[in-house]
């Protein structure tokens, strides 16, 4: 994983959505229906959809907001017709963004995210212009305290997983994505799961230790985060410094 802890790097924006519940709902509820568009309302048969409600519910959204998604996908409830959409490009310094949307209007999308790459010294480029950056993978995330680190980790490659690492305060356990939903259902029997989702992570990263650069770039990511269109920022930096001085 070229040393790099996609826990460590999320936990500024995990931070920030906390004040935001809101809007997160209403992502998640996107996703929930585009889910069910896609591959129907039964989850037996939808891991798709399996995901979205268990990341729902990781964020304490309430059942009955998780119901009307479900509806609106079904067509039951009426509601707009969303398409994904991913947006390419490059961040002061550099870093190389991937950014996933869900929208019902692909022109605003486009135009809202080309302007917050040019407001903060980074543009929009074209389709797999940073995609051979990252590895698309499953990611497992598991807090370290009382976990016994050799059990979890033959645990983990039993199951199938791909890689394993210790990070200060958690384990990370990376899959393929066709194993990924096979190792999630294997360790979430005997452990509490602090993150679970398929996700894009850097073969290399950019180091971030200028206040002034560290900025930008958070800030960048934050009015990203705005956004009910999108859905995932994945991006390649490494933060070097501690956002509590910050």
């Amino acid at each position: 994983m070229a040393g790099h802890s996609k826990w460590a790097n999320r936990k500024h924006r995990k931070g920030r959505q906390d004040e935001k519940r809101a809007k997160i709902f209403t992502k998640l509820a996107r996703a929930i229906t585009v889910a069910v568009r896609e591959g129907g309302d039964d989850p037996e048969y939808n891991s798709a959809l399996v995901n979205a409600i268990e990341k729902a519910k990781s964020e304490n959204m309430p059942n009955d907001n998780i119901d009307r998604a479900i509806k609106k996908g079904t067509g039951d409830l009426g509601g707009n017709d969303f398409e994904r959409i991913t947006y390419e490009g490059y961040g002061p310094g550099g870093t190389a963004f991937i950014v996933n949307c869900l929208t019902d209007n692909k022109n605003r999308t486009a135009a809202d995210i080309r302007h917050y790459f040019s407001k903060y010294d980074g543009n929009l480029g074209a389709t797999g212009c940073v995609s051979y950056l990252f590895d698309k993978v499953g990611l497992i995330v598991i807090e370290k305290e009382g976990i016994d680190e050799e059990e979890l980790m033959l645990e983990a490659v039993e199951a199938g997983a791909e890689d394993f690492k210790q990070e200060e305060e958690v384990f990370e356990i990376v899959t393929k994505v066709e194993d990924f939903n096979k190792v999630k259902t294997a360790l979430k029997e005997n452990y509490k799961l602090l993150e679970s989702d398929l996700t894009m992570i850097p073969k290399t990263t950019v180091k971030i230790d200028d206040e002034g650069m560290y900025k930008r770039l958070t800030t960048l990511i934050d009015v990203m985060e705005d956004n009910d269109d999108v859905q995932d920022i994945y991006h390649n930096c490494q933060f070097e410094i501690d956002e509590e001085d910050n």
